[in-house]
């Protein structure tokens, strides 16, 4: 089966692409599959990790909101993941990696989404990054410190597909496209749903070009990524690109920068200060999961770890427990 899959990438995929058969393979060697490819492999062992499923209980912008139809992280990474796939299929690009590289893009994320990010950022020594994150995940926290045990260019997709890194595969410079397209547009969605944009907010002169609906400003930016092709590289033909550029901005301004979205965040940024302080104080207090680590990489960097890997709501329950005094009553 693994051998008809190879075939059809020699067959299909264009001269750009990355083929299956050259990855620089893996830190440790595994057994072969007969029936997946390396890139398949990598996608299932993410999809069935820990790291994968806590998604599901991170924000992506609004902090704790009400009602049930607002993204949360792992509904961000199905979104992106499906226009990735759409656009390297469009583009015969390599599927199977774009799809375990979208996948795993963001595992490394914080609790309350940029929030918890710039919370750690500010109090971690050297910084933190959630992209760095996914691939600490991915080389070491996940599968009892074993890690993941990825595919050298499904770990480089993941790394580059935020900040200025450049992603040695078409494949990895897709998925920071997509994840851009994602974002903003069902972002835009959330918005509205909030209450902080109406229907007609979006200035003219990026409607005009994008479209008026979700829909059709996803459509006109995947058709845009794949009529550029791949001969020069992966990008946006112009109109497109600066009116997803002015999309941004205008969303940074009018959302991302809101009371409604920002409303929380010295909370969150005091929660993970109280959380971080505590098990800094108290290592011993830290899953054995990660105390099996202290020694190697020293106790900020397992803290940082620990906060990060949390969900929202488990966050609040363990600045709740350690902070919030219990009601006491005699019986």
């Amino acid at each position: 089966m693994k051998e008809i899959l190879l075939e059809r990438e020699e067959a299909f995929l264009c001269p750009q692409a990355f083929f299956t058969k050259n990855t620089a393979g893996r830190e440790r060697p595994v057994t072969d599959d007969p029936i997946r490819t390396e890139f398949q492999r990598d996608r299932d062992r993410i999809i069935h990790c820990k790291s994968f499923r806590r998604l599901m209980h991170k924000m992506q912008v609004f902090l704790a909101p009400e009602g049930d139809h607002y993204r949360t992280r792992l509904t961000h990474t199905l979104e992106v993941t499906q226009i990735a796939r759409t656009m390297a299929r469009a583009l015969r690009l390599n599927e199977d990696l774009v799809e375990a590289a979208s996948l795993g893009h963001d595992l490394g994320h914080t609790p309350f989404g940029h929030s918890g990010e710039r919370a750690l950022n500010e109090i971690c020594t050297g910084g933190f990054r959630h992209n760095e994150q996914s691939i600490r995940v991915v080389d070491k926290l996940e599968y009892n410190g074993e890690g993941l045990n990825l595919t050298y260019e499904v770990r480089d997709a993941i790394l580059c597909h935020s900040g200025d890194l450049k992603s040695v595969t078409q494949e990895g410079r897709l998925l920071k496209i997509a994840d851009r397209i994602a974002y903003i547009n069902h972002d835009i969605d959330d918005a509205r749903r909030a209450g902080i944009l109406e229907n007609g907010d979006i200035p003219t002169e990026i409607s005009d070009v994008l479209g008026d609906t979700h829909s059709k400003r996803i459509s006109s930016l995947v058709s845009a990524v794949i009529n550029n092709g791949t001969e020069n590289g992966i990008g946006m033909l112009e109109p497109y690109g600066k009116a997803m550029d002015e999309l941004r901005d205008f969303m940074f301004e009018r959302v991302y920068s809101s009371p409604q979205a920002k409303g929380e965040e010295e909370k969150v940024h005091r929660m993970i200060e109280f959380l971080f302080g505590h098990f800094i104080e108290h290592p011993d207090q830290l899953p054995a999961e990660y105390r099996k680590h202290l020694d190697e990489d020293g106790i900020p960097t397992i803290v940082a770890d620990y906060i990060a890997g949390m969900t929202d709501r488990f966050a609040i329950g363990c600045f709740e427990e350690l902070f919030v005094p219990k009601v006491w009553s005699y019986k």
